[in-house]
């Protein structure tokens, strides 16, 4: 045994790259994009044109390490460049669309960005934001997507081409830029924006392989799904199944906008079997006025805040098959997810939505989770009561935050451990459930309120749409919580801001109940459907104290 070695035949670096390689071959003539009225692209052209694009990014000098950047929807040229910039060499850096000129002005001076592809519907925002660079030369170039729109005249020192005409350039049976090792950098990919200071996660070829693998087993995908992007691509690179869908064969439904009408016409046409998005998604499409049942059932994958179980009942209601994970741009994708026990099914639709809404147990590709009380180290007790931070090791982790080593240091400990700053319980089946963002938690009175719990008895009101729970300073109990929802379309009569604390007060403990309702249209989100709180909480912050705040 010991005389056996790796060598070059065992041991060549792991990367999802592979997968469109296979696809080309195994799924040659089925499609892989489909996207309004365009013509629908097999997978053997879809591997041709991200072949082509890989050999004209590499030409332009684009060397291994150096960040290439997109800002663009869920379009067929964001699912290619999924494959071709990596296939040059480059790390691709998908950028949140609904960001303005500032934040993204310093991500790509951060990532030192080389080269933009940007779509034309933002590129008004993207020239904004290369005026706040230093100089030209700093910026990278742009490459504008069309989509058989006319080209908007652009500054020749920073226009470089378009992305067809780099298409048609490049080379087809180019010899793609293999990585050297399989812990070369290949993504790049700032944290959502839930807070106010996002940082550079960079994974590996190892540990995008890994997840996206991993995922397409927990989720049992099976081969050739319909799959309908709701979710961004440019979140954790659509969690991985971007690089996903080429691994099964499957057909991906490209949408430009996100509108629950949309979506609808969308399952119904194409015949979807699976989609992911936050649990916004599953609340949009859950009170569209004008929704009827699905003609055949649909995967839901949702991520993010807990799904409230009313939220849950009326989506599963609808015919989707709901199924509830946890992960972190930290790990590319879910890697908790709620593993159902067929005997659950016999419980009432309220339990089974109660237990669907745990996040469960680690995947198959996470070696381990636990919650951990963050000033030992140690397990807290499985008791779904003692609360601690959930903690994950395996290879699905990032390699660190870009220039950052205090924070990536501070997160990934000499322990062994990624602390996630995720507060949660474990319960005594071993299943894991967040309770809140350590940051989200709010102490009123020396007694820890969890803003999740709250939203969740706030969803089950019959007139809340959308509700979000945050801190709000007090000049008795320090602080209490303060509720920002809206209001479904159509209800009436509008229910005022003392009945829905009275609703909350017959459904929690009376020092978990807001004191404060406050009534807006729409909440600030970030374009994954992930609540701003930390925008709510300026906004509670400058109502100022609650001076007479009583139980």
């Amino acid at each position: 045994m010991d005389l056996l070695k790796p060598n070059g035949a065992n041991s060549c670096p792991l990367t999802p790259l592979t997968f469109l390689e296979r696809a080309a071959t195994a799924y040659a003539d089925l499609p892989a994009t489909i996207h309004g009225g365009a013509a629908t692209r097999t997978w053997a052209e879809t591997h041709i044109r991200c072949l082509r694009l890989a050999s004209s990014i590499a030409g332009i000098g684009i060397g291994r390490g150096d960040v290439v950047s997109v800002v663009a929807p869920n379009i067929p040229a964001m699912y290619e460049l999924h494959f071709a910039i990596p296939m040059s060499g480059a790390v691709i850096n998908t950028i949140n669309t609904r960001l303005d000129s500032r934040t993204i002005s310093v991500m790509l001076r951060h990532g030192e960005s080389k080269l933009l592809f940007v779509d034309y519907a933002f590129l008004g925002t993207v020239i904004g934001a290369l005026s706040l660079f230093p100089s030209i030369s700093d910026r990278p170039k742009v490459v504008l997507i069309t989509e058989g729109n006319p080209p908007a005249t652009v500054d020749e020192d920073t226009f470089y081409d378009t992305y067809e005409s780099m298409v048609e350039k490049g080379d087809p049976v180019f010899n793609w830029i293999r990585p050297k090792s399989e812990w070369d950098p290949m993504t790049l990919n700032y944290t959502s924006g839930t807070t106010s200071s996002p940082k550079g996660v960079v994974h590996s070829h190892r540990s995008i392989f890994i997840i996206t693998v991993d995922s397409l087993i927990d989720w049992a995908v099976p081969k050739h799904p319909v799959y309908l992007w709701t979710l961004p691509m440019f979140h954790s690179n659509g969690w991985s199944f971007t690089w996903g869908m080429a691994a099964v064969g499957g057909t991906n439904i490209c949408l430009r906008k996100i509108e629950a009408a949309d979506v609808y016409s969308s399952i119904n046409r194409h015949h979807v079997t699976h989609l992911c998005g936050a649990p916004v998604i599953l609340t949009m499409l859950s009170n569209l006025p004008t929704n009827n049942p699905l003609k055949h059932p649909v995967r839901f994958l949702t991520g993010g805040a807990p799904p409230p179980s009313s939220v849950l009942l009326r989506a599963e209601a609808l015919g989707f098959i709901v199924s509830h994970g946890y992960g972190l741009t930290e790990v590319a994708g879910v890697v908790v997810s709620c593993a159902w026990k067929s005997k659950w099914n016999r419980l009432p639709a309220t339990e089974r939505a109660r237990l669907k809404s745990r996040q469960g147990v680690r995947t198959i590709g996470l070696t381990k989770v636990d919650v951990v009380n963050p000033g030992t180290g140690l397990s807290v007790k499985r008791d779904g009561l003692t609360v601690g931070e959930v903690v994950l090791r395996g290879g699905c982790l990032m390699l660190g935050y870009l220039k950052d080593p205090v924070t990536t240091n501070r997160c990934m400990r000499e322990d062994g451990w990624l602390y996630t700053g995720d507060v949660a319980v474990m319960h005594s089946d071993g299943y894991l459930e967040i309770k809140d963002r350590s940051k989200d938690i709010i102490i009123t009175g020396g007694e820890n309120v969890s803003s999740v719990e709250v939203e969740s008895v706030l969803y089950s009101h019959p007139a809340v749409n959308e509700a979000a729970v945050v801190a709000r300073p007090d000049g008795f109990w320090g602080e209490t919580p303060c509720a920002f929802v809206s209001l479904r379309s159509g209800i009436s009569p509008v229910p005022k801001e003392k009945e829905v604390i009275e609703f909350c007060r017959e459904r929690l403990s009376h020092y978990m109940m807001p004191r404060t309702v406050v009534f807006e249209t729409e909440l600030p989100k970030t374009s994954t459907g992930k609540i701003q709180k930390f925008m709510l909480r300026e906004k509670a912050k400058a109502m100022g104290s609650l001076p007479t705040s009583r139980l």
